[in-house]
């Protein structure tokens, strides 16, 4: 644990409160939570307070919920219904756990402020809308938390620029939720690769789900569970509409018409969905991502609706010092099949996946496969004197062991701010519709102040980085 919390043990022992301030928190830990009842002893815990427990945020919750070394002390939301239920759920889960009828050790916020400011939690889960990604990791970072932080990072490469350095800065143990990188096909796939199996790489074909059209632009009441001017927080302030703050699984939910996009607080899919098989891309290709990167691309955007970010989108990026090719593409909606040239040359694909190919064969890798060209290189041991990967099988763990030991994540913000990189520059090019020139090094446009201007983005006042 870190030394800001060598404490803890003394603190749960001895009150049953937190102050802050002229709030006071209600924290009742059982018996067990001091290492009784074959439970983890408190000292040896870590302490979680999740932020945003929406559909991707509930699920994470489960994950961390489901760890034995977890006790989670709180969870924050802006609709109030989806928090209580929250924090209910939370609570009969440990009551049931602790043989308990009344176990209340669960706070539930509106505000993500009071919770990073209380100082018995250890460790922070951020899944909430895109735009509030970055000021409330800063917030918590700057308040010694460690931060797994749902993906993409920021909206604007100024945000992701301000997060690294503070999170550099405070030393915060950081897991980005790009836990394909936690995948056994995945790092197989990558280590393939990088130790030469399909010879010189020259080319890497990805693509992903792109967003949604449509979305109702007619005010409409906002619904009393939601407190929305914290909903919107430093986006701009516009009327509610029908959906506007909803997020159902796309899989399972048609018509997909919700924030994830809308460009007041997202990217859109070329970041929300792209960045798993484009952070597939980053890992298996690292050696050859250097030098100055030329981008081209060309998006399609709805005409009409809230709905605005890109429906498909055509993305190449060149890497001049290597040569390296990676050609990003979106499918043209939540749920359709892989480009036609693409299905012809690797077989069976799916709406998202990341293709390698060498001089010497081709790997395609998604969810649940992994295929080769020739075949036998599936077979390929990777010898001890070779490349080997950071191996992780759960990203959750991972991340909670890194938190205990202090060492580096699977996915940490250095590693995560290369692949949200290459988002925004991959959505900076389709919305000029042009060529774009950055300097990897220098993280900046080359005499392109068109381009340069995207790189930032105001926010509401009293919002700041």
């Amino acid at each position: 644990m870190k030394a800001k919390h060598s404490s803890r043990r003394d603190f749960l022992r001895k009150t049953a409160h937190v102050a802050l301030g002229t709030l006071s928190f209600p924290y009742i830990i059982p018996s067990s939570a001091l290492g009784q009842a074959d439970q983890v002893a408190a000292s040896n815990r870590i302490t979680v307070g999740n932020i945003g427990v929406g559909n991707q945020g509930g699920a994470l919750l489960r994950g961390f919920l489901g760890k034995p070394d977890v006790q989670i002390v709180a969870v924050c939301d802006v609709h109030t219904t989806k928090c209580r239920g929250t924090r209910n759920l939370v609570e009969k889960q440990y009551s049931d756990k602790y043989g308990k009828n009344a176990y209340s050790g669960c706070s539930a916020y509106n505000d993500f402020r009071e919770l990073v400011a209380r100082p018995d939690v250890d460790a922070v889960v951020v899944a909430t809308p895109d735009h509030w990604h970055v000021p409330i990791s800063l917030a918590a970072a700057r308040a010694g938390k460690d931060i797994y932080l749902e993906k993409p990072i920021g909206l604007s490469m100024v945000e992701n620029q301000t997060l690294r350095d503070v999170m550099t800065r405070y030393g915060t143990v950081f897991q980005f939720g790009t836990q394909q990188r936690s995948d056994f096909e995945f790092r197989r796939a990558c280590e393939l690769v990088r130790n030469g199996r399909i010879g010189k790489i020259h080319s890497v074909n990805v693509w992903s789900p792109s967003s949604d059209s449509g979305g109702s632009t007619a005010p409409a009441p906002v619904p009393p569970e939601l407190d929305y001017d914290m909903w919107l927080g430093p986006a701009p302030s516009v009327p509610y509409t029908k959906d506007r703050c909803s997020n159902v699984n796309p899989f399972f939910s048609s018509p997909y018409k919700i924030w994830p996009f809308i460009s007041d607080y997202c990217l859109g899919w070329i970041a929300g969905w792209g960045v798993h098989p484009l952070d597939i891309a980053l890992w298996g290709a690292e050696e050859e991502l250097t030098g100055m990167l030329e981008v081209k691309g060309k998006g399609t955007f709805p005409a009409e609706g809230a709905c605005d970010t890109a429906t498909n989108w055509d993305v190449v990026l060149v890497f001049a010092a290597s040569g390296l090719r990676i050609n990003f593409k979106g499918i043209g909606g939540t749920n359709g099949p892989a480009p036609a040239e693409w299905r012809k040359r690797y077989g069976r694909t799916g709406a998202h996946g990341t293709a390698f190919e060498g001089t010497e064969g081709w790997i395609h890798v998604r969810r649940g496969h992994i295929d080769a060209n020739p075949k036998q290189l599936l077979q390929s041991e990777i010898r001890p004197n070779e490349i080997q990967l950071y191996k992780s099988n759960d990203h959750i763990r991972n991340f909670l062991d890194c938190v205990k030991s202090r060492a580096r994540t699977i996915c940490p913000i250095d590693t995560a701010m290369q692949v949200d990189t290459l988002c925004h520059l991959s959505n900076i090019a389709t919305l000029l519709q042009r060529r774009i020139t950055w300097d990897t090094e220098k993280e900046r446009f080359e005499e392109d102040a068109g381009a340069s201007r995207l790189l930032v983005r105001s926010m509401r006042s009293p919002w700041h980085l």
